[in-house]
């Protein structure tokens, strides 16, 4: 069995904070706002895996409103869900990651941030697909106030897994 998430996240930017994106520190003059450190990328990776596990959001895991998760590393929490997804039964098939915002530009982070993902959700570089984009000078995130980011998941049954790389060794 499959299952699919898609997760949101949209964060101001601040001038009092690092900006961090997919666990990577990212040179810009800005960073965004939030109770944690604000990683608007990997809050939406965290809600697409726990939409795909019919699990809730982060903020029904890890509330705004708690103060053990006042200024947390995302990547710690990202942890946590990713145990989840085990503890379910289910491994990590594929991910699909955006960016929106018109600064900074993020092409130079790219295999870094991949890099980084891959290590922490135990996933081939080549099932992480990330990507930048501009607003066009539209709204909220086209003024460069802040950035959003969405993500896609999909989960894949261990029991599926491992049933194909059992037909797979029978096939030799």
């Amino acid at each position: 069995m499959f299952r699919v998430g898609i997760g949101y996240d949209i964060h101001p930017f601040t001038e009092s904070n690092e900006l961090i994106l997919g666990g990577v520190k990212i040179n810009y003059k800005y960073g965004l706002q939030g109770h944690s450190d604000a990683d608007v990328l990997l809050h939406a990776l965290m809600d697409a895996i726990l939409g795909a596990l019919a699990k809730g959001d982060i903020g029904s895991h890890f509330p705004d409103d708690d103060p053990c998760y006042k200024n947390i590393a995302s990547i710690l929490l990202l942890k946590e869900v990713v145990k989840m997804v085990s503890a379910s039964n289910y491994c990590m098939n594929n991910v699909d990651l955006i960016v929106i915002c018109e600064k900074p530009k993020l092409a130079v982070y790219r295999q870094e941030i991949v890099n980084r993902l891959s290590e922490i959700l135990n996933l081939e570089k080549t099932k992480i697909n990330f990507k930048a984009t501009t607003h066009e000078k539209l709204g909220t995130l086209g003024r460069g106030e802040g950035i959003a980011a969405q993500a896609v998941v999909s989960l894949i049954n261990n029991k599926l897994v491992n049933d194909s790389i059992i037909k797979k060794g029978e096939d030799k």
